[in-house]
């Protein structure tokens, strides 16, 4: 199975972004790819207003995303935005959202871990997703996860355990000091933690596509991946916008987890 991964750096406009969606598929589609996999956020780049344009994955914006899906018949996955309940205090909140669509495809998932690090606290304006989410793809079992997630092993073993062959982790990694090394430690360490391929697809640096940064907003490095199942990078990006193909072999993810069983090995420390 071929995937890839179009890292790209969206802005404000929903519309101009799906446009960007539009074109990146058909380059996917192009290079023979099954899956494209685009960012978090890429509906709308954080530091902008996510409440005004969140909608259900029913809504226009998605609906466009499946047809453009459908078109190249390809398997489509991006980040977006819907409504969420609000917060315990009444203000408005949307759910960080992976909608994945495409030929036998219809699934999303919200994300759980939320960004409330490195003096970025996403949830004062995003609801905290409750459930895991994967989808199949020809048979293939996909996880899904979304950026900060990369932090919790736990749910890239849940995925793994679940019959994943891959984990695919849209982000939009926010910028800093030592924040590019600590995406490629933490890609590689979920790969090997549960013996899968990871396809981390982030937001490029907006600089280098020309695009004004919002300060203080987590507007992506660049640096997308797509990791083997025994750690190994296998294409990498570099700050610009970039479309990543790699396939991706089912037979040796089970030959990874019968030469290094962490999974079987695992056993639950008690807690003292």
């Amino acid at each position: 199975m071929r995937i890839a991964a179009a890292q790209l750096v969206t802005g404000e406009d929903p519309q101009q972004n799906l446009e960007l969606v539009r074109e990146w598929t058909q380059r996917a589609a192009e290079a023979g790819a099954d899956v494209v996999v685009f960012p978090e956020a890429t509906q709308r780049a954080f530091g902008h207003s996510l409440t005004a344009i969140a909608e259900p994955t029913d809504g226009p914006w998605a609906t466009a995303v499946r047809e453009i899906a459908s078109d190249h018949d390809v398997v489509v996955v991006v980040g977006m935005f819907t409504p969420a309940p609000p917060s315990d205090q009444g203000r408005e909140r949307v759910a960080n959202t992976l909608l994945a669509v495409g030929p036998g495809v219809e699934a999303s998932y919200d994300k759980i871990h939320l960004y409330d690090a490195f003096g970025f606290q996403e949830s004062a304006t995003v609801g905290p997703g409750e459930a895991p989410a994967r989808v199949d793809v020809d048979a293939a079992t996909f996880g899904l996860a979304t950026c900060y997630d990369i932090r919790f092993p736990d749910l890239f073993t849940a995925h793994a355990r679940a019959g994943a062959i891959a984990t695919i982790l849209p982000a939009s990694w926010g910028a800093g000091p030592g924040k590019v090394d600590q995406w490629r430690l933490l890609a590689r360490a979920r790969a090997l933690d549960s013996t899968q391929y990871v396809i981390a697809c982030g937001q490029g640096l907006p600089s280098a596509a020309g695009v004004e940064p919002v300060d203080g907003a987590p507007t992506g490095v660049g640096h997308s991946m797509i990791i083997g199942p025994t750690g190994e990078v296998l294409a990498e990006a570099g700050e610009a916008p970039q479309l990543l193909v790699a396939d991706l072999d089912v037979d040796a993810v089970a030959s990874a987890r019968e030469r290094l069983p962490v999974l079987a090995n695992a056993r639950e420390i008690p807690q003292r």
